[in-house]
């Protein structure tokens, strides 16, 4: 199961709580998976469609605790894409009207009816705000894998509502993107630490939690890759290092048996490198008659170095 799934799962299985709430997180719900069909003569009709079954019996307990309206499930087989099972939950005239009167989306203008967006409401508590954003993501959002990297988004159909999800996410300081695709507009949220805010600010903690646990092993692993390509990069920068210096010297001695400038220790740490290219210093320290410390060797080799500089320069 998808780490977008469980995060869904766990946010449906909530407590409907505060009436507010229940009316900000309906008022997603409607405009994330809601459809609204006019018959003529000011007649119209709601219906909920999702293919996730659970999310279906949670706008059925809403519409239920908060507006007092059963609504019957209905249920089709689409046979594209491998087949899935849609869920429609169809409200008649009277509830249709009910439910957005009671949401403010439906306002009586003298004679007649204005139809309008989400109300100002929602924006008032941070309670109903996060109720909000928890419908919009239950009812059009998806999550990556954090293992493969950090990634909400949501979908909005309509600029309107992409400019309410984006209000909301601002006034919690979760930063986001917002980018136009196909009939719509997607709203993204791709760092970790606000990734774990809006888990957090939506009730998903538990799923917060399983996040946060998955960037620490990421990071750790992070940190141990840079450990490694780090000391993998030192090691070839030593080997060259002593390839190099290897050469010089056994062109030096070739031109001067004798050692030249290059006398007692000097010369006994020269030859050993020259015969020994490849050797670590530990290596090369411990092929020294009476041995000598790392740090004492890499002294020499600066030496020997200098010399061999010194005697190009002449």
């Amino acid at each position: 199961m998808s780490f977008s799934t469980e995060a869904k799962r766990e946010l449906i299985r909530l407590k409907p709580e505060k009436s507010c709430c229940m009316l900000s997180e309906m008022s997603a719900l409607v405009q994330g998976c809601g459809t609204l069909s006019f018959r003529g003569r000011g007649r119209f009709s709601v219906a909920f469609r999702t293919e996730n079954t659970s999310l279906a019996k949670r706008i059925f307990l809403l519409l239920k605790l908060r507006f007092n309206i059963i609504s019957t499930p209905e249920y089709a087989f689409v046979g594209r894409f491998g087949g899935r099972r849609i869920c429609t939950l169809r409200l008649g005239e009277a509830d249709s009207r009910r439910l957005l009167t009671a949401l403010r989306m439906l306002r009586q203008n003298g004679e007649t009816e204005d139809f309008h967006g989400v109300p100002r409401s929602i924006f008032s508590k941070k309670c109903c705000r996060s109720a909000y954003l928890r419908g919009a993501f239950l009812s059009a959002g998806s999550m990556l894998s954090p293992e493969k990297g950090y990634l909400v988004s949501f979908f909005a159909s309509g600029s309107d509502k992409a400019r309410i999800i984006s209000s909301l996410l601002g006034k919690a300081d979760i930063a986001f993107h917002t980018h136009e695709k196909g009939n719509g507009y997607t709203i993204s949220v791709t760092r970790g630490d606000d990734e774990a805010a809006l888990l957090a600010l939506m009730g998903a903690h538990s799923a917060m939690m399983d996040l946060e646990n998955i960037r620490i092993t990421r990071e750790s692993r992070g940190k141990a890759n840079r450990a490694s390509n780090c000391d993998e990069g030192n090691l070839k920068k030593q080997l060259a290092f002593a390839g190099a210096l290897a050469e010089r010297i056994e062109e030096y001695l070739n031109a001067h048996p004798d050692g030249g400038s290059l006398t007692g220790r000097l010369l006994e740490t020269a030859r050993l490198r020259a015969s020994y290219p490849e050797a670590s210093l530990e290596e090369l320290a411990k092929a020294h008659e009476g041995g000598i410390s790392k740090s004492g060797l890499y002294h020499r080799l600066k030496d020997i170095e200098k010399h061999l500089d010194e005697a190009e320069n002449e």
